[in-house]
C-alpha cells in the first residue's frame, strides 16, 4: 500500500513542478507540460525535460531557460499580477536589481524585492479612469463643437451667396456708370470742338439772328439759358468777366431760357447794338479762356464725377470678388468629415507660426489627428521651415508642446476635443491586472 502511495506523491509532485516553470506566460504553458523530453518551441532540438532552468542554455532560441539568465537571446515573463505583464531580457533574471514589481525575477538573489504591483495597478487604474473622464467630456464638447461647425459652414455659404449676389448687382452698376462718363467725356469733347470753332463760327452766326441764336443754343435744344448766355455773351468794358446769373436773366428778358422768336425781338437788337454787351470774341482767348468757359467747365465738371464715381463703384466690385476668392479658399479647406476643425480658423494659440497649412497627414483610421503646415519662413543656411501638429484628445483646446528634433523642423502637440474619437472610448485601455 506505501509503496503505490509513494508512486502518487511523485508523480502529484512531478505535475506540481511542471505546473510553476518560472519565466513563461499562461499562453506558453503547453509548451512545458512534464514530458521526458523538450522541444525547444522553434523545433531546433529536442532535450531531456530535466534539462528546462537548469540553469544552461541548450535551445537556440532560449526556449529551454525561460526562467534563468543562461541564454543570451531569453525571455523572462512577469506576471506581475494586479498591474501591466511584461517580459524582460533573461540576463536580467537574479542580477540584484528589481524589474518585475511582483519581485519574480529575483527569486534566487541576494537582495529582496518589494512587490509593488498592487499600488502601480491602482496608479494605473486611476490614471485610465482619468482618461475615460477626459475623453467623455472631450466627446461632449466635441458634440458642440461639430454643432456650432455646422452653423457655422452655413453662415458662411449663406454670406457667400451674399457676396455673389452683390457682385452681380455692383456688375451691373460698374457698366451702367462705365456708360455714363462714356455719355460724360463725349459731351465735354463735344462742347470744347464747338468752343474751338467758335472764333470762325460766331462771326457767320453773327449775320443773321437764326444763326447768332444757334451759336448760343450750345445743346442745341431750341432754347437759349442763362448758362448759355454766361457762356458766350460779355460786357463791352470787362470781356474776362463772367455775366452774373442776374445780368444773364435780365437779357432773356426777366426769364431763365429764351426760344428763337422770343430771341429776334429782344437780345438779337441788344447784341447787334452793342452798346453795352457783345458775343465773346472765341479767337482771342483760345489759348487760356477756353478753359474758363462756364459750359467747359461745367462739362469738365461733369466727366470728373462720373469718373470718380466709376471709380468708386469699380473698387467696392473688387473688394467684394476678393472677399468672396477668401471666403471660397477657405470653404475649400477640409475641416473634417463634420466640420468640426471649422472653429480652429483663423484661431491662435500663443504661437505665431508663418508656415502656410499643407495637409491632413494622420493614419489611415484617424486622418484627422496629424496637420502639417509646409513653405515657412526661409531657414539660415537651409530650405523652408515645416511643422508637423499632432492633435491629441483633451477637454481644452491649447498649444501642449513644441519641439525641434531637425534644424528648422518643428513638431507640436496640440490638445483638443475634437481629437477625442469614440474608437477609443470603445476599445478602452487594455492592461491584464
Amino acid at each position: 500500500m506505501r509503496f503505490y502511495v509513494f508512486i502518487a506523491s511523485v508523480f502529484c509532485c512531478a505535475f506540481a513542478d511542471s505546473r510553476k516553470i518560472r519565466g513563461i506566460s499562461s499562453s506558453y504553458k503547453r509548451f512545458y507540460r512534464e514530458r521526458k523530453s523538450f522541444l525547444c518551441i522553434d523545433g531546433s532540438k529536442l532535450i531531456p525535460f530535466e534539462q528546462v532552468n537548469d540553469d544552461y542554455c541548450d535551445c537556440e532560441d532560449g526556449s529551454d531557460e525561460p526562467g534563468t539568465s543562461a541564454c543570451p537571446r531569453g525571455r523572462f515573463y512577469c506576471t506581475n499580477l494586479g498591474f501591466r505583464p511584461h517580459y524582460i531580457p533573461s540576463s536580467r533574471v537574479n542580477d540584484g536589481i528589481c524589474d518585475c514589481c511582483d519581485a519574480s525575477d529575483e527569486y534566487n538573489s541576494h537582495i529582496r524585492c518589494q512587490k509593488t504591483c498592487w499600488n502601480l495597478g491602482q496608479r494605473e487604474r486611476a490614471y485610465v479612469e482619468g482618461q475615460m473622464r477626459t475623453l467623455d467630456e472631450g466627446l461632449r464638447l466635441k458634440q458642440q463643437l461639430i454643432e456650432e461647425g455646422v452653423l457655422l459652414w452655413r453662415e458662411k455659404q449663406a454670406q457667400l451667396r451674399e457676396l455673389q449676389q452683390k457682385a452681380e448687382d455692383l456688375h451691373l452698376k460698374v457698366e451702367e456708370h462705365k456708360k455714363r462718363k462714356h455719355q460724360a467725356d463725349q459731351h465735354k469733347e463735344q462742347t470744347l470742338k464747338t468752343l474751338q470753332a467758335g472764333g470762325a463760327g460766331s462771326r457767320q452766326h453773327n449775320n443773321t439772328a437764326s444763326g447768332l441764336f444757334q451759336f448760343l443754343d450750345n445743346n442745341k435744344d431750341g432754347s437759349i439759358t442763362v448758362d448759355e448766355v454766361q457762356a458766350r455773351v460779355v460786357t463791352i468794358h470787362d470781356e474776362k468777366r463772367l455775366l452774373s446769373e442776374n445780368e444773364a436773366v435780365a437779357l432773356l428778358g426777366g426769364g431763365r431760357q429764351m426760344d428763337l422768336t422770343m430771341f429776334r425781338h429782344t437780345l438779337w437788337d441788344t447784341l447787334t447794338k452793342g452798346d453795352n454787351v457783345k458775343i465773346r470774341d472765341t479767337n482771342a482767348a483760345l489759348d487760356s479762356p477756353v478753359v474758363e468757359d462756364p459750359l467747359l467747365m461745367a462739362a469738365d465738371r461733369a466727366a470728373k464725377w462720373e469718373a470718380t464715381n466709376l471709380k468708386k463703384v469699380e473698387e467696392a466690385y473688387e473688394t467684394v470678388n476678393m472677399e468672396i476668392s477668401d471666403l471660397q479658399q477657405k470653404l475649400a479647406i477640409d475641416y473634417g468629415t463634420d466640420w468640426e476643425f471649422l472653429f480652429l480658423n483663423s484661431q491662435c494659440y500663443k504661437l505665431q507660426v508663418y508656415e502656410t497649412w499643407g495637409m491632413w497627414a494622420g493614419e489611415p483610421k484617424n486622418q484627422y489627428s496629424q496637420m502639417v503646415y509646409e513653405n515657412g519662413e526661409p531657414c539660415w543656411q537651409g530650405g523652408s521651415r515645416t511643422a508637423t501638429v499632432t492633435l491629441t484628445c483633451g477637454t481644452e483646446t491649447a498649444l501642449r508642446s513644441v519641439k525641434e528634433p531637425s534644424k528648422c523642423q518643428y513638431i507640436m502637440d496640440f490638445q483638443t476635443p475634437v481629437a477625442c474619437q469614440p474608437v477609443l472610448k470603445q476599445r478602452g485601455i487594455h492592461s491584464e491586472l
